[in-house]
């Protein structure tokens, strides 16, 4: 979102305003910034960049597909993929602080690698004993398809993630933190193939998490966006494929025609600390405006 414009525009600043009323500790942004046929501009970037910044608390930002891997399609500018993602980086990423009115200071897995060191947007922050990550894993199917640029940059980023993963379980797993909560624009789960399947640019991703997840034994909830539609249940599976890993949890957000927004808590008491309130602000709704 915005998606429809201009009228979106007036949607989501609705929504903004609601969230700062609402006063969360942060807010994250699942990607898709547009619709993938409007035009990938440089201007556009800052626009939204403008829009992060009017949110009150900290807003961590997950790059979607829509930003630039579908950027060379003809209504959105037929730009090159590669060459947007960099203005992203630039835009989006200039230093260790989040977006928003009060930022808040991340760890970038470019400050801890230096063999990922142009990855600015994979980044972690703890509060209240909990471990967030925000990983770059987009729609498209991870940008895995196209042509040999596409897929060489899929390749690159894919080991950067699969490190963050790594990172994240090792350092929950060290400092005893209560769970991990990750934060990714793609939906992984929109064919029960992505998870085994060799053309899946998810496959990767979704073993590393399963393998991890079931070991790691502790709460883990993946956030993510891509399919537009509200849901919240348990889609990750073991590594062989046989049963449902009951302690991970995943919601995907609206988005697209839905200008909403889901409020998270985490309650670190509780043996299931997530729990999930959706923020319906009635102007924005379709089929109920009048």
């Amino acid at each position: 979102m915005p998606y429809k414009l201009p009228e979106d525009f007036v949607r989501f600043e609705r929504l903004i305003g609601e969230i700062n009323r609402l006063n969360p500790k942060f807010s994250i942004f699942i990607g898709d910034t547009k619709s993938g046929s409007t035009p990938c501009s440089d201007e556009y970037n800052v626009l939204i960049k403008n829009y992060f910044n009017q949110f009150k608390a900290p807003l961590i930002y997950s790059i979607g597909d829509n930003e630039w891997t579908d950027c060379h399609r003809p209504l959105a500018g037929s730009y090159d993929p590669l060459e947007r993602l960099q203005n992203i980086r630039k835009t989006f990423f200039p230093s260790r602080m989040s977006l928003g009115k009060t930022p808040l200071q991340l760890t970038r897995q470019s400050d801890v690698d230096q063999q990922y060191s142009k990855f600015v947007e994979n980044s972690f922050w703890v509060v209240n004993n909990y471990l967030f990550v925000n990983l770059h894993i987009p729609g498209s199917n991870n940008n895995f398809e196209r042509d040999d640029s596409a897929i060489q940059e899929y390749y690159e980023r894919n080991r950067a993630n699969l490190s963050w993963i790594d990172n994240a379980f090792t350092l929950a797993s060290g400092k005893k933190y209560a769970g991990i909560i990750f934060s990714y624009q793609a939906d992984m789960f929109y064919k029960p193939g992505q998870a085994t399947e060799a053309d899946s640019g998810y496959r990767d991703t979704l073993k590393a998490l399963s393998k991890q997840s079931q070991e790691f034994r502790k709460p883990v909830l993946l956030i993510h966006g891509d399919s537009h539609r509200l849901i919240i249940d348990q889609p990750l599976r073991t590594v062989d494929q046989k049963y449902i890993l009951e302690n991970v949890l995943r919601v995907q957000v609206m988005g697209a025609e839905q200008v909403q927004a889901i409020e998270i808590q985490v309650n670190p008491t509780v043996v299931e600390p997530f729990s999930f309130t959706p923020i319906l602000i009635r102007e924005n709704m379709n089929a109920t405006k009048d």
